[in-house]
This record gives C-alpha cells, structure tokens and sequence, in this order.
C-alpha cells in the first residue's frame, strides 16, 4: 500500500489539474424485455454518431452486468459548450425522445465536472 501526505497529494492534484478539465456524463436506460433490441441499436447508433462531434473525448455504452435489460453509458467532453453542442443535435435530441417510449422506466442522466488528476 501506498501513502502520500495530504499536502503532497494536494499539491501532485493541483499540478496536474492544469488543462486537464472535462465535463463527465452518466447516463441509463432500462430497455422492456421486448424492446431491448431496439434500444441497444439505437443506443449504439448513437454512441457512434456522438464520437464523431468536435469535442467528444469519449462515448460508450455497456451493459449492466447486474441487470441485462440496463444499459449504461458513459461520456467524456472537452467542455460545456461541446456538451451544449451535443445536446443541440437534431439526432441526439430523436435518440432521447425514442428512448421514452421503449424504457421500462424513467431514463437517468448526470454531469459532472472533472479533473483528471493521473492516469494509471
């Protein structure tokens, strides 16, 4: 086990902080039974089309490994404004208006400020 001091560990945070800010979204969808198939597709066109947007670090989509019908998706932008953008898409705006009507339940969404602090 590894341990650092609180300063240090403050201080390492704050130095590689710099620059390294993104918006972190989290999201999911309960498909029905009868329209999982539907969802997947449609929720992997989307992922698809999402990546391809000016300021999309990263898009995915994956399953619930505790509940097969959940889908859960997972997204990284450089900045509100990518994200705004995002969310102004005629065909992200479609992909969320369809989701409704084959969800066994309200669909969830979150953002989120982050700083990327290391990677491993």
């Amino acid at each position: 086990m590894i341990r650092k001091s609180a300063k240090r560990f403050s201080e390492e945070i704050t130095l590689k902080q710099e620059g390294e800010i993104m918006i972190v979204v989290t999201g999911s969808v309960t498909a029905r039974p009868d329209s999982f198939d539907e969802v997947r597709r449609l929720s992997l066109e989307h992922v698809h089309r999402s990546r391809t947007e000016p300021g999309c670090i990263s898009h995915a989509v994956h399953v619930d490994c505790e509940n097969p019908l959940r889908l859960v998706f997972f997204e990284q932008w450089a900045d509100r404004a990518a994200l705004a953008a995002h969310f102004a898409v005629p065909a992200s705006r479609d992909f969320v208006r369809s989701l409704q009507s084959l969800a066994a339940a309200a669909t969830t969404i979150e953002l989120y400020d982050a700083h990327k602090i290391e990677r491993l």
